[in-house]
């Protein structure tokens, strides 16, 4: 009986022992999800921080071009530095572009080893191409103008909404945002067969940026698209648009394969890109935009719009006329009729109007000094307009010129807007562009047009989709591996008849495939890690200031729960700095044996550049270097108007003096000088632009994040500084 209960008790002994152990494990094993769950949010919100900043930094400056163009006398310098980016239409008849492009008299050499083309194109071309692109070969310049060409008039012929059906034979493949990753393009094929007649697809827009093989991706789609007009669709997105193109990288891919023939090749492209149509309706119950709605997005009037005229979706519309010789000529808005400030960015500020004669004869310095005097008063002026679109609601204004605002808007939102969880309409400020929509826009919408699904793009997704607005809208990413190798998947979708979406997921990169889950996370945490380091370092003088406030012994040093709330209140990314800071503070600076305290100079130390001769620059002129590199190798870009990649000396003081408005600082004669006189070490009187943009580089090696993204990651304060601009 004793032996019994001995037993008895010891069973309950051991038992109450496993289940203490199972509850340990248990809980350490939730801390472990949860630690890794917090360290993807973190990863994915620093990625997202820097695309979309990048985004509103290149339509902030865009927009602020645009008013130098606007308000500058035709003869100031500053006006012709920038005056060729907003030549949209030089020639205006179809026949007068098609001599300009022709591309009769490009002879193909007879070393050449690539595809040859003949028009009209076959089905046994197009997958040749195909094959040509993955043997890392490229279409001669003359073949890519003529097929360019015929695309131009194929697309011509398109309406603005394409109308497709599905039926019991068919399903239609619909893929997301490629940004020039030929990878996943030949991974759908592989998987899912190439175009044909059995085999419909609907790529919907963002074609090109960021990835570097943009040129191949469009030769692809637009081959199969002459040979399969009735089975092959595509959608216009945000980045088919030239002025984007100058950030991200396209603009710089073609100009150096085709050095010869590039600049024809992207003044063709700009026209095909304004031909692309805005919208297509599947079975007439499903939307496939690229970016999303509003709620004034009406199908009806997207159907009507001149889709052609719009070169830029930035851009807003133009007013046709007819001139002596009866040409039809494009032409901005007169100074008398609806202001230009207004048109050109209706979701952020909206200032008074502004006259040419308030600029006659002015210079970059003059205008620089009146933006600062004015803006105090320009935002209390905005602070008193009526209603969310200030003086836009004014129904003084023409019916003609409401209708043409209507137009612009509603392509701007259809291309840049991004759905939100809850309910409104309000404008996109951290891309710049566009509109966020909630649920109830999207009901309201469906119901109005008699649909019951939208399918876009638009946005990285992680396992390159998502539902979101009670399964009514879907978000479609087709670029695997966007951020860096290992960061999200891509996917697609197949329609049948039923028109309930099948998903296919995948990852192109055949190094993801020999990563373990955790090795790939880790990747893409250290690789977020390192451009959150550069971008600390850019903002190093903001930093400083907020650490010398919190060390009140002047020692240099700082505690952990002080330097992350220094940290935060500048960079205001909302992201965990404490738990970070093992992955951000290394070396001397993280000397835990003095009370946690992070020793701040010596942190700066470990982060800057290592190897460039930046020891003569004056420090804040580097810093803004460092801060806004993308916003000026854009200006760089446009700068150089002969593509060629230099930049004469006077022009490099240009660009920094356009800039320093831009910014609203001042930059030095002096500085500019010393910035010059460093880099043009051959002393030749040119400046090199990509040798010039590599000598400042924080990283030793560009990571796949940085190769033709935005490396602006703008904080709140930065934003705050030029959304206060009422003229910007």
């Amino acid at each position: 009986m004793g032996c019994g209960v001995s037993k008895s008790n010891q069973f309950h002994k051991n038992s109450g022992k496993a289940i203490k152990s199972a509850v340990l494990i248990q809980r350490w094993y939730r801390q472990f999800v949860a630690r890794k769950e917090m360290r993807r949010r973190y990863t994915w919100h620093i990625f997202q921080s820097i695309e979309y900043s990048g985004e509103q930094a290149q339509i902030k400056l865009y927009n602020f071009l645009g008013y130098l163009m606007d308000n500058f006398t035709p003869a100031s310098n500053e006006r012709n530095l920038i005056s060729h980016i907003f030549r949209e239409n030089e020639v205006c008849r179809d026949a007068e572009w098609e001599r300009y492009f022709c591309y009769k008299n490009i002879e193909v050499p007879d070393l050449y080893s690539g595809p040859h083309l003949t028009f009209p194109l076959t089905v046994e071309q197009a997958v040749g191409l195909v094959e040509a692109f993955r043997n890392k070969k490229q279409l001669h310049s003359r073949y890519v103008l003529q097929l360019l060409l015929e695309t131009w008039k194929q697309l011509r012929l398109l309406p603005n909404i394409n109308r497709i059906s599905t039926c019991h034979s068919k399903e239609i493949t619909i893929c997301g945002d490629l940004h020039g990753q030929l990878e996943d393009l030949l991974l759908i094929f592989y998987k899912n067969d190439m175009p044909s007649l059995e085999k419909p697809y609907l790529f919907n827009g963002d074609f090109v940026d960021r990835g570097k093989d943009s040129i191949e991706i469009l030769i692809i789609l637009f081959s199969f698209l002459l040979v399969y007009p009735s089975e092959v669709y595509l959608n216009r997105g945000n980045h088919e648009d030239h002025i984007v193109n100058l950030r991200y990288g396209f603009t710089k891919e073609v100009l150096s394969k085709y050095r010869m023939h590039g600049k024809r090749i992207l003044k063709l492209l700009q026209k095909i890109f304004s031909w692309l149509p805005l919208a297509t309706v599947i079975d007439q119950k499903v939307l496939v935009i690229h970016g999303g709605i509003s709620n004034t997005t009406d199908l009806s009037v997207l159907a009507r719009v001149d889709r052609h005229n719009y070169n830029s979706a930035l851009r807003p519309p133009k007013k046709r006329h007819q001139n002596v010789a009866g040409k039809s000529i494009d032409s901005d808005e007169e100074a008398g009729s609806t202001n230009k400030v207004f048109q050109r960015r209706p979701s952020l500020t909206f200032p008074r109007t502004l006259t040419k004669d308030c600029f006659q004869n002015r210079s970059l310095q003059d205008f620089s000094d009146r933006l600062r005097a004015n803006t105090v008063e320009e935002v209390e002026i905005h602070k008193r307009l009526p209603g969310p679109l200030g003086p836009e609601n004014d129904t003084s204004q023409s019916c003609e010129s409401i209708s043409s605002e209507d137009e612009w808007r509603q392509i701007l939102d259809l291309l840049w807007s991004d759905p939100m969880a809850q309910d409104g309409c309000v404008p996109n400020e951290v891309r710049g562009g566009g509109c966020y929509w909630g649920p109830d826009v999207t009901e309201d919408f469906l119901n109005r047009h008699n649909l019951q699904l939208i399918i876009r793009s638009h946005e990285c997704k992680q396992e390159g989709y998502e539902f979101c607005h009670n399964r009514k809208v879907l978000t479609l990413f087709s670029a695997s591996n966007y951020y860096d190798v290992g960061s999200n998947r891509g996917a697609y979708v197949k329609l049948g008849p039923d028109l309930v979406p099948y998903l296919v997921q995948y990852q192109a990169s055949s190094m993801i495939r020999e990563l373990s889950v955790r090795q790939s996370a880790g990747r893409s945490e250290r690789s977020a890690n390192k451009v959150l380091r550069e971008q600390l370092f850019a903002h190093k003088s903001d930093l400083i200031c907020a650490f010398k406030k919190l060390d009140s012994g002047n020692k240099g040093r700082v505690s952990l729960a002080n330097w992350a709330s220094a940290v935060e209140s500048v960079m205001r990314l909302g992201l965990p700095w404490r738990i970070m800071r093992s992955q951000l503070v290394t070396g001397r600076s993280a000397d835990s044996s003095i009370d946690s305290s992070i020793d701040y100079y010596e942190w700066f130390n470990e982060l800057a550049i290592k190897g460039a001769n930046a020891d003569h620059i004056d420090q804040s002129l580097l810093e803004t270097l460092y801060r806004h590199r993308s916003t000026l190798e854009t200006i760089f870009r446009i700068v150089d108007t002969d593509n060629s990649g230099f930049i004469t000396m006077e022009d490099f003081r240009q660009t920094w003096k356009l800039l320093s408005v831009y910014l609203k600082m001042e930059i030095t004669e002096e500085a500019i000088s010393d910035l010059a006189v460093t880099i043009d070490s051959n002393q030749d009187g040119s400046i090199d632009i990509e040798e010039f943009m590599e000598a400042f580089r924080l990283t030793d090696k560009k990571s796949r994040l940085e190769r033709g993204r935005s490396m602006f990651m703008g904080t709140a304060s930065d934003l705050t500084k030029l959304e206060g601009d009422p003229n910007i």
